[in-house]
């Protein structure tokens, strides 16, 4: 993969070098998951009993090749991994990596899945990658842009200007995992909306950023499923909040819309369930 093009990089050289290094992260994931694409072998259920959480070795081997990489280049970062956990740091940077986000749409053969890595300074998302390997598309954000890699060719992106919720594009990963309370305050945006879709994770966030869609809006997300997706509807100018209207948190409730109209909306439904308990999400 190419880096960022001059003409849209980031002026800061330590938010410069932690871009590159995302790349290279991401670089490292998608040779591992695209060798197992389609012949993941065995599916393990991290809940048990309890439901269903699948997990594989694209998972576990994709999030290990980025860790080790973290550890030769930026030994003094924190990492917060889905399936390795915490390892403190001492600079104030995070990386938060999903190296499979929709393992359900992986196990199942279909090529909605993406990559996550975000780098968190302070709490803050400062940079992000949705990667989707089987189709070559890359999304990334940072503070003041955005951009795509798409089978070699680098653009702008930047979310579509509708402001009507009634012209929008929604989607959600499942309905069938909102609490009561969640799901009718989904059901008011969805009836709303011209077009929902459902089941493209993090990928749907993606599409917002490139002008496609204009809502997300999904519960019972982990820091891991929320770094990246941040910096990349942000820097494409769109908006990241968490169910009060207010600006996103690392989890549980996330909204992201294309305009700040669209927002607004579709926050007088959402703002009812704020805040309650979610369920765990699903991956």
């Amino acid at each position: 993969m190419t880096e960022p093009s001059s003409a849209s990089s980031p002026a800061s050289p330590e938010l410069q070098a932690r871009l590159t290094l995302a790349h290279k992260l991401a670089d490292a994931a998608r040779t591992v998951s695209l060798g197992l694409f389609r012949q993941h072998g065995k599916t393990d259920n991290k809940l048990g009993d309890k439901g269903f959480d699948p997990v594989t070795q694209a998972d576990r081997d994709a999030e290990m090749v980025m860790r080790d990489t973290l550890e030769k280049e930026a030994p003094e970062d924190a990492i917060n991994g889905e399936e390795f956990g915490v390892k403190d740091g001492t600079s104030g940077w995070t990386w938060y990596l999903d190296p499979i986000d929709g393992t359900r749409a992986f196990i199942s053969g279909l090529p909605s899945w993406t990559s996550l890595i975000g780098c968190v300074y302070d709490g803050d998302p400062k940079i992000g990658i949705i990667d989707q390997p089987w189709l070559d598309e890359r999304y990334v954000g940072w503070t003041d842009g955005a951009e795509s890699h798409i089978r070699g060719e680098i653009s702008p992106l930047k979310v579509d200007p509708e402001e009507k919720l009634t012209n929008a594009i929604l989607s959600t990963t499942d309905p069938f995992i909102l609490t009561p309370s969640e799901r009718g305050a989904f059901e008011h945006i969805r009836q709303t909306v011209r077009l929902t879709r459902y089941g493209l994770d993090a990928y749907a966030y993606a599409r917002v950023a490139a002008g496609d869609m204009h809502i997300v809006t999904e519960t019972g997300l982990q820091p891991h499923d929320i770094a990246a997706l941040i910096p990349v509807v942000r820097g494409a100018g769109g908006i990241a909040c968490d169910w009060t209207g207010a600006p996103a948190k690392l989890g549980p409730q996330l909204v992201c819309a294309a305009t700040q109209q669209i927002m607004d909306q579709a926050i007088i439904s959402l703002r009812r369930s704020a805040g309650r308990k979610s369920r765990i999400g699903i991956d």
